[in-house]
C-alpha cells in the first residue's frame, strides 16, 4: 500500500546525517544501516525538512526527550510537512496530551487493558487467528499481510469496541490516510479523521438509548477528575485512537515476526520445539523490529545529549534506533530470541508509555502461537516482493509466502 512516488516537496536523500527523511524509499526499505550511520555522527541530527525536525539516535536521547515533558510536548505526535492548529477536534488523549491534563485521561483508559482483562479476551483473539488461518492453509502461497497479520488486531479491536468486525476494511483505509497518506497530504487526513469521527459518533447515538458492555460504553459512562462525565469530543479522540494505535502498530509488529522466522529456520524451528520460548522471542522480536516511532514538538530550548535543540522544531522519537543501540543492547543487530536482559523501548519510555501493551504482547504471542502450531514450513517468496510501510509505523505491508515444506 506504500505509495512509491515521492512528492515533489521531498528530493531524495542524499547526505542522511544532514538532510534525514523518515518518508525516503532507502528509510523504508531498510532503516537499520541508516541509524546506524546517524547514530556514530551524533547522538542527536537535525533536518531542515518537515519545517524542520530533530531525531535522537541513541538510547539514552531517546530516554531523555521521553522523560521531559518540560521542553518536549505532545500536543504534535506526527512529523509531517505541515503544522496546523491544534484544536479538540483533532486531539487523542492521551497520547497527545501533556501534564497535568495526561495523568487524568490515560488513567482512565488503563482498566481495560490489564493482564486479566486480555486473558479474558485472549480465547476469542486464539478463534480469530484459527479463522484466517482456515481461508488460506490449504493454499501453496499467501499473502500473510493481506491474509493474516493485519486482521488480527484490527477485529480484536473491533470486538473490544462493539462495533462490526465486518468494517474492517474502513478501519484500514483510514489508518493508512492518516499515518502514511497524511504526512504529505493534509486533506487526506482530515477527511479521514472526519470520516472515524461520523462513524463513532453514531455509535455513541446508538449506545445513548442502548448501552451495551464494550469499550464505547465504558468510554461513555467514565467520570473525569472532577467526576464530570467526558466531553463528547474527549470520547471521539480516545476513540480514533485506540483504533489507530491498536491497530497499525501490532499489526506490523506480528508482521515482521513472521517475516523474521519465514527468513530464519533456526529460530522457526526453535520455537516449534519450545513452545515457552515464544513470550521471549516476542520481547526480542519487539526490541528488533520496533514497529512505532512518535513525534514531540520542542516548546522550550534545552540541550539532549549536548546537543542543542531549538522551538519551533519537530523531534521524531525513534523508538526503535534506540533499540538498536549497542551501547543498550549487546550484539543489538542481531535478533536473539532467548536474550534475557530486554529493556527495549518498543512501547515507549516515560508517561506516554503505550497503555495497549498487555494487547499487543498478547495477539503477538497468540499469533505467532497458532500461525506455528499449524504452518510449521514457511519461508519468504523469491517470486513476490516484501513491502513495507513508510512514515511513522513500519511493518510488511506484503508479506509473501510459500506454505508447506519445500520441495
Amino acid at each position: 500500500m506504500s505509495d512509491v512516488n515521492q512528492p515533489a516537496a521531498h528530493p531524495p536523500v542524499t547526505d542522511w546525517v544532514h538532510d534525514f527523511d523518515h518518508t525516503d524509499p532507502q528509510w523504508t526499505e531498510n532503516p537499520f544501516p541508516i541509524w546506524d550511520e546517524l547514530r556514530a555522527a551524533s547522538p542527536v541530527v537535525h533536518t531542515q525538512r518537515f519545517l524542520g525536525c530533530y531525531l535522537p539516535t541513541t538510547y539514552e536521547a531517546v530516554r531523555e526527550i521521553a522523560n521531559d515533558t518540560e521542553h518536549f510536548s505532545s500536543r504534535r505526535i506526527i512529523v509531517r510537512d505541515v503544522r496546523p492548529e491544534i484544536t479538540s477536534k483533532n486531539a487523542a488523549p492521551p497520547i497527545t496530551s501533556d501534564p497535568p491534563v495526561h495523568k487524568p485521561a490515560k488513567q482512565l483508559l488503563l482498566p481495560p487493558f490489564t493482564p486479566d482483562a486480555m486473558k479474558k479476551l485472549e480465547p476469542r483473539v486464539r478463534a480469530i487467528c484459527n479463522e484466517l488461518i482456515d481461508d488460506f492453509i490449504a493454499e501453496k502461497s499467501v499473502d500473510a499481510a493481506a491474509r493474516y497479520t493485519k486482521h488480527i488486531p484490527v477485529r480484536a479491536i473491533a470486538h473490544m469496541l462493539g462495533i462490526p468486525e465486518s468494517d474492517s476494511e474502513l478501519f484500514i483505509n483510514w489508518i493508512h490516510m492518516i499515518l502514511e497518506l497524511g504526512i504529505t497530504d493534509e486533506s487526506k487526513l482530515l477527511q479521514a479523521v472526519q470520516e472515524m469521527s461520523a462513524y463513532f459518533s453514531g455509535h455513541i447515538e446508538a449506545r445513548k438509548n442502548k448501552p451495551t458492555d464494550d469499550l464505547i460504553s465504558y468510554l461513555m459512562n467514565a467520570r473525569d477528575k472532577d467526576g464530570n462525565p467526558l466531553e463528547d469530543t474527549h470520547v471521539l479522540g480516545s476513540l480514533r485512537l485506540l483504533l489507530i494505535a491498536g491497530i497499525d502498530t501490532t499489526w506490523s509488529a506480528i508482521g515482521s515476526s513472521l517475516w523474521h522466522l519465514a527468513k530464519t529456520p533456526a529460530d522457526r524451528e526453535r520455537l516449534i520445539a519450545e513452545p515457552g520460548l515464544i513470550p521471549t522471542a516476542v520481547e526480542e522480536l519487539l526490541r528488533a523490529y520496533s514497529p512505532v516511532t512518535m513525534a514531540r514538538e520542542v516548546v522550550k530550548e534545552t540541550t539532549i545529549s549536548g546537543c542543542p535543540v531549538k522551538p519551533g522544531n519537530m523531534v521524531l522519537l525513534s523508538f526503535p534506533a534506540a533499540n538498536r543501540d549497542p551501547k543498550m543492547f549487546p550484539d543489538a543487530d542481531k535478533v536473539v530470541i532467548d536474550r534475557r536482559e530486554n529493556r527495549h523501548a518498543a512501547f515507549g519510555l516515560g508517561i506516554h508509555r503505550c497503555v495497549g501493551s498487555n494487547l499487543a504482547r498478547m495477539e503477538m504471542q497468540v499469533a505467532l502461537e497458532e500461525w506455528l502450531k499449524r504452518i510449521p514450513d514457511f519461508r519468504l517468496d523469491p517470486a513476490g516482493t516484501v513491502t513495507w510501510s513508510q512514515g511513522t509505523v513500519r511493518g510488511p505491508r506484503q508479506l509473501p509466502f510459500l506454505l508447506g515444506k519445500a520441495m
